[in-house]
């Protein structure tokens, strides 16, 4: 592939390419070619190929071109001949990635935070590169990067390396962890001093990237953001908490802790409307308990690390839904409300007369 870089961008520059300099590279053009310009609304006939080989410095003929499709097809290219009148036309049918694939893989490049703006535009070309270049072209009008809340932090690539080498490598890891200021820039928590994790796994969720690892200190699993994370290393320690990793539930996990913040896990009983038990479904799966209260309501069993986060879901849900046990976090809830309600309610100074 980098070859045929190299002899477009002499055909470019006026650099004449003899004809049978690159013969050797022939089945690797004709596969750049297929893949390239060629898709399910797109094709070429032997006369297209043939001129396009022969710009390449590569000899071809109608005969040898039958015996290379052959050969391309039991490698495994699916190479579709259909005929339009005299004219057989070739196209590249199915491929590893078709474009509704790449497209998705492309709208999670775009929606995650943790990818600076930069890197979503250099992996969106490569993405691009799967399909063909009109499909690749009606891709890129599809991209909108600009405007999209991206991380600032150019080294998250270097961190997420890093800790897939600790991980395989049963190391643990140093690092600074960071938080925004005033200022809208990161600086270091704890003072600056840094953190020691035994690191587990990354977990994608709610658009930002999550190290778990295990802090021995606190004899416990935690996550942290992966691009506010900073002058990481490995240490030569193997890693702790391995019996505390295998006994979480990844999807389970991910699910109670709302934006991954930590909290009590606990059963929580919620009182809704009916109409509401979509919204429940859909963050906590169809496999939720739901029993009739009334004609109007339901009650759902959900289990949730009760934090602020997910005190604040319910209450953005509105009067429709209430907590009903356990106690602690009606009492939690309760808490909750009366801290935002006085921090609305300032004392109003008299209109001096």
């Amino acid at each position: 592939m980098i070859m045929g870089k190299k002899v477009d961008r002499d055909l470019k520059e006026g650099i004449s390419v003899t004809k049978g300099t690159n013969q050797k590279l022939k089945m690797l053009y004709l596969k750049q070619i297929f893949e390239e310009e060629t898709d399910d609304q797109h094709s070429l006939t032997l006369q297209n190929i043939t001129e396009r080989l022969n710009s390449l410095g590569v000899n071809a003929d109608r005969k040898t071109l039958y015996q290379d499709f052959k050969e391309l097809k039991r490698y495994g290219m699916d190479i579709i001949a259909m005929q339009e009148g005299r004219t057989w036309n070739y196209h590249l049918g199915s491929r590893d990635f078709e474009l509704p694939e790449v497209k998705l893989l492309v709208d999670s490049v775009q929606a995650s935070k943790f990818i600076n703006e930069h890197k979503s535009d250099t992996l969106i070309r490569k993405l691009e590169k799967l399909v063909s270049h009109y499909e690749g072209q009606e891709l890129q009008r599809q991209v909108y990067i600009f405007g999209r809340i991206k991380t600032s932090n150019k080294r998250t690539y270097l961190t997420i390396d890093t800790i897939f080498k600790a991980i395989n490598e049963n190391y643990q890891i140093q690092f600074h962890y960071c938080k925004w200021n005033i200022h809208k820039e990161l600086e270091k928590r704890r003072d600056g001093s840094s953190y020691t994790v035994s690191p587990w796994c990354l977990v994608w969720d709610n658009e930002n990237y999550y190290l778990l690892g295990y802090d021995a200190l606190d004899k416990k699993l935690k996550h942290y953001r992966v691009d506010k994370m900073m002058d990481i290393s490995i240490l030569r320690t193997r890693r702790l908490g391995r019996d505390a990793y295998r006994r979480i539930d990844m999807p389970e996990y991910t699910q109670y802790h709302f934006g991954m913040y930590d909290g009590d896990v606990e059963n929580v009983t919620v009182e809704l409307e009916n109409d509401l038990i979509g919204v429940f479904i859909d963050r906590f799966g169809k496999k939720i308990p739901v029993t009739p209260v009334d004609d109007d309501h339901v009650a759902v069993t959900i289990t949730a690390a009760v934090s602020r986060q997910f005190l604040g879901w319910i209450f953005a849900l509105g009067p429709g839904v209430k907590i009903t046990s356990p106690q602690s976090v009606v009492l939690a809830m309760r808490r909750e409300g009366e801290r935002i309600a006085d921090a609305y309610t300032a004392k109003q100074q008299e209109p001096k007369e």
